[in-house]
Parts: structure tokens; C-alpha cells; sequence
């Protein structure tokens, strides 16, 4: 296949994508109201997924961290598939259905958001994520590719593109999340300001360690 007929072909699906997103706009706007509410409150943002996922599941946080279009202040929002020392230290300790669920129970609390990405809805090891994440009292919500498939039965929420190949569902994905940013930064707008934080008491200036010692 030449790469002309399989732009045409991958066009085609494209649209099948978006067409499928388009009908779960409504859950995208949802998710957008409830993430800018919980993140303005103090909770973060989990993500978590394998291979092209993965990378959007960091692009997703970064967003978040940084800014997607208007100026606003940090989240913290945190790619469980980031960490490389950690990732691979749980793999060869836990084995690879725990590197996302042993995360999860380590920076995730009650109230927090778990997005999980999975173009099948199979990987095991977001599975057993969504499992820690309810367990744990964190709003689990999944993106996958067409329903039924597992993950989307363990999280609270799913938003399922129906598309015939993971290239489609990745890319409609990547629309999803820059949707769910554009639904953070709106909601966000039209919220009252936060009160002024307090400034810590300034501590008094230690002298230098040869003058302390003299």
C-alpha cells in the first residue's frame, strides 16, 4: 500500500472516528466540568496507558501542568508511564500487571481522577489499575476503542471511539483530550476566584555555616 492510498484509507476512518466522538461530546463536556471542579479543589489527574496511548496519556497531563490555550495557574497531573526508574523497577519487583496499580495506590487519594487509555480495552495492566482506582475512591474514567471491552466495565465513565484501527482511535483520542482541555479551561473561566493564598511566615536567615562554626 502506498502511502497516498493509505492516507485516503486512514481519511476514511477518520471521519468514522470523529463521527463517534462527535456523538460523546456530551461526555466529553461533562468530564471537563468535573475535572476543572475537582482539579481547582486540590485533587490531581492520573493517566496511564501502553505504547501511542502512553504518549498521549503524558500529553493529557502536560496540558494540565502546563496550559493548554489560556494563561492559568499548574495542576498537578501526573503520566503514571512517565517514570522510567519507577516503571521498571515495578515490572521487575511486581510484574507488569502492577506497574500502573501500585502507582495508582501511591499517589492516587480519594476524589482524584484516573484517565486510562487503552485503544483495545484489554492491556492488563490498566485493568488492574481501574481496579486499584475504585478500590481507592478515585473517579476512573476510561478511553478506549469500540464497546463492549473490559475497561470500559470497570470505569465509572468511558468515552469508546468506535473505528476500525488503532491509528483512527489514537488520533481520536489526541481530539478527546484536547477537547476535555478546551472543557477544563471553560468551566475554570467562568468559576469564582480562589481566595488569595496566605504567604508562609518568612524564617529567619541562618549566617553562613564558617560564621556559625567561628
Amino acid at each position: 500500500m502506498t502511502a497516498e492510498v493509505w492516507i485516503d484509507e486512514h481519511e476514511r476512518e477518520l471521519r468514522q472516528a470523529l463521527a463517534s466522538l462527535r456523538g460523546d461530546a456530551a461526555t466529553v463536556e461533562a468530564w471537563g466540568h468535573h475535572l476543572a471542579h475537582r482539579l481547582r479543589d486540590g485533587a490531581r489527574l492520573l493517566a496511564a496507558g501502553n505504547g501511542g496511548s502512553a504518549a498521549e496519556a503524558q500529553h493529557l497531563t502536560s496540558e494540565l501542568v502546563g496550559r493548554f490555550v489560556a494563561e492559568r495557574r499548574p495542576f498537578s497531573a501526573i503520566s503514571l508511564c512517565a517514570e522510567s526508574s519507577s516503571v521498571t523497577a515495578l515490572v521487575n519487583d511486581y510484574g507488569v500487571e502492577e506497574m500502573f496499580a501500585r502507582q495508582v495506590e501511591g499517589h492516587g487519594r480519594a476524589g482524584d481522577v484516573l484517565v486510562l487509555l487503552s485503544t483495545s480495552g484489554r492491556s492488563p495492566n490498566v485493568l488492574r489499575a481501574a481496579e486499584r482506582g475504585r478500590e481507592l475512591g478515585l473517579h476512573v474514567w476510561g478511553l478506549t476503542g469500540p464497546a463492549p471491552n473490559p475497561l470500559a466495565a470497570l470505569c465509572e465513565d468511558a468515552l469508546c471511539v468506535d473505528a476500525p484501527s488503532t491509528a483512527a482511535i489514537q488520533a481520536a483520542h489526541l481530539v478527546a483530550i484536547h477537547a476535555l482541555c478546551a472543557a477544563v479551561d471553560e468551566h475554570l473561566a467562568g468559576a469564582p476566584p480562589l481566595p488569595a493564598r496566605r504567604e508562609a511566615p518568612r524564617r529567619a536567615v541562618r549566617p553562613p555555616l564558617r560564621e556559625a562554626i567561628a
